[in-house]
């Protein structure tokens, strides 16, 4: 598949005043700025160490710059002809902005230069705008993670979900 991507995105929505968005690999030394993102975006975050573990060879990593400012990253490790996205998040003050698209977008491009056949992902089943996003995309339900994930009030499902490449 060719999802038509380049490096320089246009601002979205005729934004005139936001500079170029750029996508790049995400490197350790911007952890501390993706962490900041996923305590802003996510209500139960990943930990400082989680993020340090999930970088390395193995790992197809992202950030979307809005200009100077990091507005998205992902994480993505890749075994053989299979990818799993492991951890995607917009800064709030950039949601509702095509990023998390674009990002995406990115992300499977790179993917089908190396060869990987399927990409999976888990979603919390109450994320019907990301359940919407990756259906766009071609993603499919493959199955349901009973209370996987916690909640202010207990547990809810996780919806597991496949594209092939």
């Amino acid at each position: 598949m060719n999802y038509g991507l380049t490096l320089r995105l246009a601002p979205p929505y005729g934004n005139k005043s936001a500079n170029m968005n750029t996508i790049s690999s995400l490197t350790t030394t911007d952890l501390a700025a993706a962490f900041q993102i996923e305590t802003r975006a996510h209500a139960f975050p990943w930990s400082e160490k989680t993020f340090a573990s999930n970088q390395g060879e193995r790992y197809l990593n992202f950030r979307l710059m809005a200009g100077d400012t990091m507005a998205a990253f992902a994480i993505t490790q890749v075994v053989l002809d299979e990818a799993t996205l492991f951890n995607i998040a917009v800064d709030p003050a950039f949601q509702r902005q095509g990023l998390g698209k674009m990002l995406l977008l990115h992300l499977i491009a790179e993917l089908e230069k190396r060869d990987v056949l399927t990409l999976w992902l888990e979603v919390r089943a109450s994320n019907a705008a990301a359940i919407a996003l990756y259906e766009s995309l071609g993603f499919n339900e493959a199955t349901v993670r009973r209370n996987y994930y916690p909640t202010a009030t207990g547990r809810e499902d996780a919806i597991i979900m496949a594209l092939p490449i």
